[in-house]
């Protein structure tokens, strides 16, 4: 298995005897009779033993919380087409996130999910989990649990998914997960294993097939019907977007001549607002009050950046109270494919509110250049190469502060085309002929090439 394309080395992280490597090195066979590009394949873990085998596989891996596994495949297949998604979990895994899995069966993504089920948490302890059978004894249950298990296998089969296995861990069962990779919607296999530090110590004389036998667990496939798979409608490339918007001719012939000149602009820019660093993206931090549209007004942006043949991102942070306090976005506009989505210190900040204000001081704080736009009811020293004052929520509201703070910067720079966030603030359904007067209201007494 060493020279297999999917796995960087014969020797595996897990315990002597443990049948995780099994599990692993069943998949790897499967894959290679499937002869899938090891790139068109993204393998999702969470926590738990099994989890550690993520930087061994030469795959896309991407790890997440405990029992989340499934929610976050759920997202990665849903906009996707041609790739392969597989989740790895445990029993406990499968436990705690239990509602993702039967929303992913019953809502069918295409993932495949398979869970090794040796009844118990090997990684904490060996406590038992809600898949942990009538009897069957750990560290915590000497005597043996005495609450009957789920059976993930039937539970999910009820939930609508349209192939269901359970297979015994022992030897190859590598036939069984090609025909669970091969299916177009959702598929799980719940593999029957043991684990040697405390399966076996606390239940001697017993192997994965009387494990199984015990609990009353059967090996074998079960199917429904196949139906509709849940996959997201992309319609994010720039014919289809300027369909979509419904957008007037002479909005889409602005566009199309700026096109060539957007991605100099913004690095161009940068350098004329006192940024100083490599050049290639310009980022925004839009910090305003919750429920006065901040997500919505950065989304607007990033949209304006993606129809101007931009790459962007956008991340929303807000406290979990979501409609009080702080609401903030972190948008990156590139002209390459952006890899990290983090932002220290922005190129742009836009400061609309006190709540804002409060979240985002230190990094606004922390910005020596670029441009600071702020309401001017706000007080804060900064060094920014830039700072743009305005009366933005006294002219417009605590509703449209933002729309009207990012228009301005807009309007003043060019960095994009305002024609394009016309567009995208009309598709809000906002009043943009009431911000077009509001925006006559400000000072025009700033001059930036």
């Amino acid at each position: 298995m060493s020279d297999s394309p999917f796995i960087f080395s014969r020797a595996l992280p897990f315990c002597p005897g443990c049948s995780h490597h099994l599990v692993v090195r069943n998949t790897v066979k499967a894959l290679e009779r499937l002869n899938l590009p090891p790139l068109t394949v993204v393998l999702v873990t969470d926590i738990g033993c099994h989890g550690i085998i993520d930087p061994f596989f030469c795959t896309h891996t991407v790890h997440g919380l405990h029992g989340r596994a499934p929610a976050l495949a759920a997202g990665i297949a849903a906009g996707l087409r041609e790739e392969k998604v597989i989740v790895y979990m445990g029993d406990g895994g499968a436990s705690i996130g239990l509602q993702h899995l039967i929303e992913c069966a019953r809502l069918n993504f295409p993932i495949t999910v398979i869970v090794f089920n040796n009844m118990l948490y090997g990684m904490t302890g060996g406590q038992p989990s809600s898949l942990t059978p009538c009897g069957f004894r750990t560290p915590l249950r000497p005597e043996g649990a005495t609450e009957a298990n789920y059976d993930i296998c039937r539970l999910l089969y009820s939930a609508g998914a349209p192939y269901v296995s359970r297979v015994n861990g022992a030897g190859d069962y590598s036939e069984a997960l090609v025909e669970a990779f091969t299916q177009h919607g959702f598929s799980l296999v719940e593999v029957i294993e043991t684990c040697p530090s405390y399966g076996l110590k606390y239940n001697p004389g017993q192997n994965t097939e009387s494990i199984a036998q015990k609990a009353g667990l059967e090996f074998g496939v079960w199917r429904n019907p196949e139906r509709k798979v849940m996959r997201l409608e992309l319609t994010y490339n720039r014919a289809s977007l300027f369909s979509e918007l419904k957008m007037s001719g002479k909005v889409e012939r602005e566009i199309q001549t700026q096109e060539p000149k957007v991605r100099e602009k913004v690095a161009s820019h940068r350098a004329g607002f006192g940024v100083s660093r490599p050049l290639g993206t310009f980022s925004f931090l839009i910090a305003g009050s919750a429920g006065e549209g901040v997500q919505q007004a950065g989304e607007a942006l990033a949209r304006t950046g993606v129809s101007a043949g931009l790459y962007a991102t956008k991340k929303g942070t807000y406290p979990v109270t979501v409609g009080t306090g702080y609401s903030v976005a972190e948008l990156i506009l590139s002209n390459k494919p952006i890899l990290y989505t983090g932002i220290d210190i922005p190129d742009v900040a836009v400061i609309v509110s006190q709540d804002g204000l409060t979240y985002a001081e230190n990094v606004v704080s922390r910005m020596s250049e670029g441009v600071l736009v702020i309401d001017d009811s706000l007080t804060h020293q900064t060094s920014c190469a830039n700072v743009l004052r305005q009366p933005f929520r006294k002219i417009a509201g605590p509703k449209n502060a933002v729309l009207l703070a990012l228009m301005f910067y807009l309007r003043l720079t060019s960095v994009l085309p305002v024609e394009a966030f016309v567009e995208e603030v009309k598709s809000m359904g906002r009043n943009w002929n009431l911000l077009l007067e509001q925006m006559g209201r400000l000072s025009s007494n700033h001059n930036y090439k």
